[in-house]
């Protein structure tokens, strides 16, 4: 039998006071969102023209909406639909988990979109300064996932593989270190030196399709040694949900991407 690193039983519940639980998941959203928003105050001091202060906090309860109805609204149409259409009301049991980061991106991109409008901002300006801020929800989420032991890897020999305690008695690669890592923390540290240059300045937009191409290609490298959900499977030509999902996020990306270097604006 190949070595197997032990896998830390973290308890997902932080503490809890009678019918109040703190959980690890819930509470990785709480620091992803204010770190966030804290983040992207001090940088629209670089852009303080045309974002205020007041326009980031605002913004806040925008972003927390967006995060928790697009993502739950994802993870029950991509990934459930058929069993929470046999019981509806368990969409709204948002407690017992299932969410979905593409739902999630949906959701905040619908929010960013309607509050800058509302507010006579530069829609791309703005979404370069959230784009930033981003990697850190995703990196906070990743690690509760690991704590949670759920959304682990396939099953695999590398020195570093572990037992998973839901996922049998094969090591399975740690695949939410993986995405912690790529999502998280090397997009952020792309991210935040990007918007320290001239050129990114000067072309809004760069940014936000860094992070969308970014997040979705390291989602659809990291999927190829991640468990696909056992209700799904692998869907066509292989490729599971995540990778399906992460396709049209690339190309949607990309067209970012490409568009703001062609267009110099003035911050």
């Amino acid at each position: 039998m190949f070595f197997a690193l032990p896998f830390p039983a973290i308890d997902p519940v932080i503490f809890e006071i009678g019918p109040l639980v703190i959980r690890w998941y819930s509470l990785a959203y709480i620091f992803g969102l204010l770190l966030g928003w804290r983040l992207m105050r001090r940088l629209s001091h670089r852009v303080v023209k045309s974002v205020t202060l007041v326009d980031v906090d605002d913004f806040l309860m925008w972003a927390t909406f967006g995060v928790i109805l697009g993502g739950r609204l994802g993870y029950v149409l991509f990934y459930r639909f058929d069993y929470y259409m046999d019981d509806p009301m368990g969409i709204f049991a948002v407690w017992q988990g299932g969410m979905s980061f593409h739902g999630g991106f949906a959701g905040v991109a619908i929010a960013t979109f309607l509050f800058a409008r509302k507010r006579s901002i530069p829609l791309l300006i703005f979404s370069d300064i959230l784009a930033c801020t981003a990697p850190i929800g995703l990196f906070f989420g990743r690690i509760a996932n690991f704590i949670n032991g759920e959304l682990f890897g396939r099953v695999s020999d590398v020195p570093w593989a572990m037992v998973f305690p839901r996922g049998g008695p094969e090591a399975r690669h740690p695949s939410q270190l993986y995405e912690a890592t790529l999502e998280g923390a090397l997009l952020f540290i792309i991210l935040i030196i990007l918007s320290r240059l001239q050129f990114t300045k000067s072309h809004p937009g760069i940014l936000s399709g860094v992070f969308i191409l970014g997040y979705a290609s390291a989602r659809a490298v990291v999927e190829l040694f991640r468990e696909p959900d056992a209700h799904l499977g692998f869907l066509t030509a292989g490729a599971t949900m995540g990778q399906w999902l992460s396709l049209p996020m690339i190309a949607f990306g990309a067209v970012v991407l490409l568009y703001a270097i062609r267009h110099e604006r003035s911050v």
